[in-house]
């Protein structure tokens, strides 16, 4: 793994990228795909305890999702787990139908509208969840500490940079949750 110096731009006679016969940013492109490649080895261990507690129970990521939204968001509505994920009917019914027969999540319908479905955990979908974010939280709690004062915040103003535009205010108002 290279050192945290070698993310600065490269100078003079920074090689192009194969298949880019006009890389005049070769440095800065470079520069970009080390970050992006540290997104995707980042992710990868992020996820992979909570995949190992998953495959116990035959799940994937996209329980660990619905898990956790709903986990999150106790009685939020299908439509709106649907627009959080942006996933079909077809998969998120398919994931949540093994969620409700194995006890992990119960649906209720909507007081006020009875044509909506309400979502829940039930304790052993809560218990799941703790299991599933505890080693996510430690892994964040040491990656935030390592990166020192100011840490988080720069953090947060990245992972928000990388949402289109349109969707910031909504992710900040899914995310924002008094503790």
């Amino acid at each position: 793994m290279r050192p945290a110096a070698a993310m600065e731009p490269a100078g003079k006679g920074a090689k192009p990228h194969a298949g880019r016969p006009d890389a005049p940013a070769a440095a800065d492109a470079e520069r970009l795909i080390e970050a992006i490649e540290l997104l995707f080895f980042g992710y990868r261990d992020f996820v992979s305890e909570p995949d190992e507690i998953l495959a116990a129970y035959e799940f994937g990521r996209a329980h660990h999702r619905v898990v956790h939204f709903v986990g999150r968001n106790p009685g939020i509505t299908v439509a709106e787990l649907l627009d959080i994920l942006r996933i079909t009917k077809q998969s998120l019914a398919r994931v949540l139908r093994q969620l409700i027969e194995r006890g992990f999540v119960e649906q209720k319908t909507g007081e006020k509208d009875r044509r909506q479905r309400r979502l829940y955990l039930t304790s052993a979908g809560g218990e799941l969840l703790d299991r599933l974010m505890a080693p996510q939280m430690d892994r964040v709690r040491n990656a935030l500490a390592a990166g020192g004062p100011g840490g988080e915040v720069a953090w947060r103003e990245v992972m928000l940079a990388l949402l289109d535009e349109e969707h910031r205010p909504e992710v900040e108002q899914i995310i924002s949750k008094e503790p």
